[in-house]
């Protein structure tokens, strides 16, 4: 009798043993776990902030680099044509006025950016004949809710109007240029289209920035939340962005 009492205070002393044992390794595990998921937080924290610092660093380098070089087309665009001077700088104003006081900031509203856009195609205008085919459709509604949103990234939609202007084949008669600005209840389009030049263009040391630049800056920008499509369809060469504003905006909020 007195054995089997000795026996069983031993295995309740045993499992006793196990459960703390099993307690303490429990507890371990946990406080691995615990100590694993701070670190690799710290590590992600780390790393996006590491993205943060080069996605702005690349877009401050894209932007000193931008402004300067539009600028420059302007002033060559009035040059060569002085008899509308008085006109041409009134647009150099606007457009002088977005460069020192909106493309400093991270975003405009949808109206400044095609106000803007608007004055760039007035000036570049006066490279081409009166009689060109120049077709300018601004389908935004200025009552949309997304107009005055500061949701825009300024100066994302001069590659691609600039671009239609010294490649289009401006001395044929049946030449033309399309810019259509849009807005639906999520997202922005700009559609540019122009007939193909069959001249090579006289390439510049240092001038112009290309699709690739454009396509870095919007990814940086927008990431997953636009769509920038270039094709030809015949001899014209479409060019087509569009970028979803409303999800866009909706994950700027959940950011804070």
């Amino acid at each position: 009798m007195e054995s089997t009492v000795a026996i069983s205070g031993i295995l309740l002393y045993i499992l006793v043993l196990l459960l703390i044992i099993s307690f303490l390794f429990i507890t371990f595990l946990v406080v691995r776990l615990k100590n694993e998921t701070h670190q690799k937080r710290f590590y992600k924290e780390k790393l996006d902030e590491a993205d943060v610092r080069r996605g702005n660093f690349e877009l401050e380098t894209i932007k000193s680099k931008l402004n300067p070089h539009l600028f420059k087309n302007v002033l060559n665009s009035i040059q060569s044509h002085a008899y509308q001077s008085y006109y041409a700088l009134d647009k150099l104003s606007s457009v002088l006025d977005y460069i020192l006081y909106e493309s400093d900031c991270e975003y405009v509203s949808l109206k400044e950016e095609t106000d803007f856009a608007l004055s760039l195609i007035e000036i570049n205008r006066l490279k081409v004949s009166p009689l060109f085919d120049l077709r300018i459709k601004n389908r935004i509604d200025p009552n949309s809710h997304l107009i005055n949103a500061k949701i825009i990234a300024p100066l994302i939609t001069i590659d691609l109007i600039e671009n239609a202007f010294k490649h289009a084949d401006i001395q044929n008669a049946d030449a033309f240029i399309s810019i259509v600005f849009d807005l639906s209840k999520t997202a922005f389009s700009l559609i540019v289209s122009n007939k193909i030049s069959v001249k090579p263009i006289l390439q510049k040391e240092k001038s112009g920035f290309g699709k690739d630049n454009l396509r870095k800056r919007l990814d940086l920008v927008y990431r997953s939340n636009y769509m920038l499509e270039h094709t030809i369809e015949n001899d014209v060469y479409i060019a087509h962005l569009k970028i979803n504003l409303l999800e866009h905006k909706a994950q700027m909020s959940a950011a804070g």
